[in-house]
């Protein structure tokens, strides 16, 4: 009977798990896509408990409990500001379970053939992508330095090391005792998974962690192979191939390869440009001055980038749309493909006010709207709205695709002072004549513009 039950319970979920893609592709049906891939995980856990070979479920309800008490907390108090660092650690211990799993199945079953070769593509794939993500998120939370930690033959060395994991993992599926090689193997894939980052800047992470993604969900489809496991088969595939695709969509918005994402080291901080930046003379006003610019104007485009995380912002954000919406001004939200830290991130936090998703507009549809707009306001964005990406073929982001506020009639930049990007270079846009800087913490500066809106539209 258990034979037969859990197959459905599998086929529904694999069912689901697609349409939770389908539906996450856009803002207006992510929600049900969320719990459409809730729904499969729980029909996937369900159906793995009713199989056959599951006699005993002490340790089982166990570990259950262990992690709810580690996990739900972790979800209920995590601010969304730290959403990147969470998706990171949360890959690095699924992608560590994946490793262990095989572990044990190398150390029970001494699998041979395809199910050893399998295996092992799992297990490198797996304990690689758990010390990556371990890095990205010391990366991320700012444990490790966000720049790119580079040497002189790095890449050459790096490729030695992969090159030697996968030697020792042939050897393996040869030998006739593979545990006395197995230790070797572990580590040669832990070390890779940590060299492959340390090279990467910040401003390529929204990409790393899309393709980390994509290395854990291949090493689940590895083991679903190794277990003759179809759903482990279809999930790890469909997880595997999105965030590939999400990968190529992430190089594509920056104008960049895999290789050059991979071994370029963008986000090296270039001093000498970042440290000039003080030196130039810029326009600013008050948050009266903003205000007023903003209540005569007709139209508005919001730029939302990685500041307006930090500070949380966007509460007050939504405040300030509701005000000027009300005063017949046309507000919208520009977003570019790569701000934040995570691929999505800005929709996520401008999700989490309720800020209507037909506001939110992508790149390319709104780049052509902004020689009308009234006023481009930029809060805590840099590089994906820095003119040199498409004017300076000798800057390091020449080609990138940026949000073209250049073209608005007024620029406003929320700011908390003239400090470069994750690209560490200077921003032509601060020191045009109609731009207007900014300078304080977003969430407060924006608080003291819905103050001073409300103030005048009360006159």
């Amino acid at each position: 009977m258990q034979n037969v039950i859990y197959p459905i319970f599998y086929l529904f979920a694999a069912a689901l798990y697609i349409l939770a893609l389908k539906w996450m592709s856009s803002p207006s049906t992510a929600r049900r896509g969320v719990r459409a891939g809730e729904t499969a995980m729980l029909l996937a856990v369900v159906g793995t408990l009713l199989r056959f070979e599951v006699v005993e479920y002490h340790w089982i309800a166990l570990a259950f409990l262990i992690g709810a008490a580690i996990g739900a907390p972790l979800a209920l108090k995590m601010p969304m500001t730290a959403v990147p660092q969470r998706t990171a650690i949360a890959q690095a211990f699924g992608a560590l379970a994946a490793a262990l799993i095989g572990t044990a199945e190398l150390l029970e079953a001494h699998p041979s053939g395809f199910a050893m070769a399998a295996l092992t593509v799992e297990m490198l794939l797996g304990y690689m992508t758990f010390t990556a993500s371990l890095i990205a998120f010391g990366k991320l939370q700012e444990l490790l330095p966000g720049r790119p930690m580079t040497y002189r033959g790095q890449n050459y060395f790096n490729l030695s090391v992969l090159a030697g994991a996968i030697c020792l993992g042939v050897l393996m599926n040869q030998s006739a005792d593979p545990m006395s090689i197995f230790p070797y193997f572990v580590g040669a894939s832990l070390l890779f998974g940590i060299l492959l980052i340390l090279p990467i800047g910040g401003a390529d992470m929204p990409t790393v962690i899309a393709l980390l993604n994509s290395y854990a969900g291949l090493s689940a489809c590895a083991m679903g192979f190794a277990f003759d496991n179809k759903l482990l088969i279809v999930a790890g595939a469909l997880d595997g191939s999105s965030g590939f695709i999400l990968s190529i969509i992430m190089c594509r918005a920056m104008n960049r390869s895999f290789t050059n994402v991979l071994f370029g080291g963008f986000g090296a901080l270039q001093q000498s440009a970042a440290g000039s930046a003080e030196q130039r003379p810029v326009r600013s006003a008050s948050p009266e001055e903003a205000a007023s610019i903003l209540d005569a104007a007709r139209s508005v485009i919001i730029i939302p980038g990685y500041g307006l995380a930090v500070a949380q912002a966007q509460h007050k954000i939504r405040e300030m749309h509701d005000i000027l919406t009300k005063r017949g001004v046309e507000v919208r939200f520009a977003i570019h493909p790569v701000a934040g830290r995570m691929p999505g991130h800005m929709n996520v936090l401008l999700a989490e006010a309720d800020i209507p998703y037909d506001k939110l507009v992508e790149m390319e549809e709104i780049n052509g709207d902004f020689p009308m707009c009234d006023v481009a306001l930029v809060i805590g964005a840099n590089d994906v709205v820095n003119p040199a990406a498409k004017n300076d073929p000798a800057s390091p982001i020449a080609g990138m695709p940026i949000l073209e506020v250049d073209n608005a009639r007024t620029v406003m930049i929320i700011k908390r002072g003239m400090a470069a990007g994750f690209a560490g270079i200077d921003n032509e846009l601060y020191y045009m004549d109609k731009t207007l800087m900014l300078f304080g913490d977003a969430k407060s500066y924006v608080s003291s513009l819905v103050k001073e809106l409300s103030a005048q539209g009360n006159e």
